[in-house]
């Protein structure tokens, strides 16, 4: 009979922010069934106004307002609307802790830069804020940037949202011409970029503030007709944290994504459903706590990115490296982990196969003490993946692959730090998500291939496409194959023990 790889321990399953969770959901509802994964699941998607609004309440979100949800106000799953009597701010809700404590390490080529207090992080998004208040930002406009992952590109995010603004991060992987179109169709009011992006802004139409950071320990001189970002900012130095509050479907953010038929769009993502979103995966699936040291290795256009961000109101410390990804066949990477105590790893399925290929032992060369949860996220991870890393990398670690994408923000399915791991699959659907494999038919199937969709709305859908006023381009990506349900082109197996076997 097949075995899980791991099962979690009675200490880690009774230390789990999950097992807090169960128990102040079975407290305030009165429901003492509510006591493992499986029931809080169907808890979750049956109830839905409950379960988000005593998510609100367990990991504390600061707003006001109304937070009675309206789940469909409309005839379709893209009309669904939440807490559409609340206001907050992104960026009040990242910087709630205000401390010595390390907020953010980052290390390059050329070795560590100076590591970033939580009170650090808090002083600098003030003076950021304050500058683009100064330079007209304000609640609406768009800030675009074409950055590395670098703390300063964090800060700057954190000062948009401050302020209300909505974000793009380009992808570095477009070409000039390509992302000087994508950058001129949304009219931004400012602009930041670093070394790579060095004459992107004489490609596009006049932007009111351009805005140079430095992408390595040793800057580099800002690029004429640019403000150099410590020059630009100094004035500000003793600027106070202010905060715009925003509606929850206000746009947050604004991501570039291809779509299956090889076009692209650009697409909006409302505040507080992204915060809400991850907050409950970071805190409830990957057992996040103050404690624990993140490290992903992400562009800063990702969703790997997107959700290293979050991670600051968990008061977590975030592992950035600026640079390509380490080699697989090197130690490199388990250097870091062993060096900075990270606890919580992330990494792309095809790095670790291809670690896997290679031969690596991490577990024989390295200490890995700290190391407790291992993600990964691009392409289904291979079984031979999972059997590396139980058998070279950790025993004792949570193998936690996730099936998201960057039209979400959001992960359909993950794991859980109560439920055990299995070959090839990924533990559970994420709470909240009415997650299914649909037949051709459009029938919900059981051991049987078949498309992944979310049948019920969730509050991080994306608010639509950006220039698509009526939201036809976005019906048809994401709504035409299943109608009512959200599709997205992928495939996979639910098995009988609720957990999903993804890919073709």
């Amino acid at each position: 009979m097949k075995k899980p790889l791991w099962i979690p321990s009675q200490d880690r399953a009774d230390r789990a922010n999950l097992s807090r969770f169960m128990r102040f959901v079975r407290t305030e509802v009165g429901n003492a069934d509510l006591n493992s994964y499986a029931p809080l699941y169907r808890f979750s998607i049956e109830q839905p106004a409950t379960f988000w609004t005593l998510l609100w309440d367990f990991i504390g979100i600061r707003g006001s307002g109304e937070r009675t949800p309206v789940l469909l106000d409309g005839e379709t799953m893209a009309e669904a609307s939440w807490f559409p009597g609340v206001s907050l701010n992104f960026a009040q809700n990242l910087l709630r802790f205000d401390d010595e404590r390390i907020a953010i390490r980052c290390h390059d080529a050329e070795g560590e830069h100076p590591p970033v207090s939580y009170a650090q992080l808090q002083r600098r998004v003030a003076a950021l804020a304050a500058a683009m208040r100064a330079s007209g930002v304000v609640a609406g406009d768009r800030v675009a940037a074409v950055l590395p992952n670098v703390p300063d590109a964090l800060m700057a995010m954190l000062a948009s949202a401050s302020v209300g603004a909505t974000w793009f991060a380009c992808p570095a992987s477009l070409a000039p011409e390509d992302a000087a179109r994508v950058i001129a169709a949304l009219t931004p009011k400012m602009l930041f970029i670093g070394e790579q992006a060095a004459g992107l802004e004489t490609a596009l139409p006049p932007i009111e503030t351009v805005v140079f950071i430095a992408s390595h320990i040793t800057p580099s001189s800002a690029p004429a007709g640019t403000l150099a970002l410590l020059e630009w900012i100094a004035p500000f130095a003793d600027a106070e944290l202010e905060f715009t509050p925003v509606a929850f479907e206000h746009p947050l953010y604004l991501t570039y994504a291809r779509m299956p038929d090889g076009s692209s769009e650009v697409l909006l993502h409302g505040t507080s459903g992204t915060l809400i979103q991850h907050l409950k995966e970071l805190v409830l699936h990957v057992d996040l706590k103050r404690e624990d040291k993140i490290f992903f290795h992400a562009d800063n256009d990702s969703m790997a990115w997107y959700w290293l961000a979050s991670s600051l109101a968990i008061g977590s410390t975030l592992v950035l490296h600026v640079g390509a990804e380490f080699p697989p066949n090197d130690p490199a990477l388990w250097d870091l982990v062993d060096e900075y105590g990270i606890s919580v790893l992330g990494l792309h399925s095809y790095w670790l196969d291809a670690s896997a290929r290679a031969g690596l032992a991490p577990r024989e060369s390295h200490r890995l003490l700290s190391l407790k949860t291992i993600l990964t996220a691009g392409a289904a991870l291979s079984p031979a993946g999972y059997d590396h890393v139980y058998q070279n990398i950790k025993e004792r670690v949570l193998l936690s692959p996730i099936s998201t994408g960057g039209d979400t923000l959001a992960c359909f399915a993950l794991g859980a730090p109560l439920l055990p791991v299995w070959r090839g699959e990924i533990s559970c659907r994420g709470l909240g998500m009415k997650v299914e494999v649909l037949d051709e038919s459009g029938q919900p199937v059981v051991d049987e291939r078949g498309e992944l969709a979310c049948s019920a709305p969730f509050p991080s859908m994306p608010l639509g496409f950006f220039g698509d006023p009526d939201g036809s381009r976005y019906a048809a990506a994401y709504f035409s194959r299943h109608a009512g349900r959200w599709c997205r082109g992928e495939f996979a197996m639910l098995t009988g023990r609720e957990s999903l076997v993804v890919g073709e």
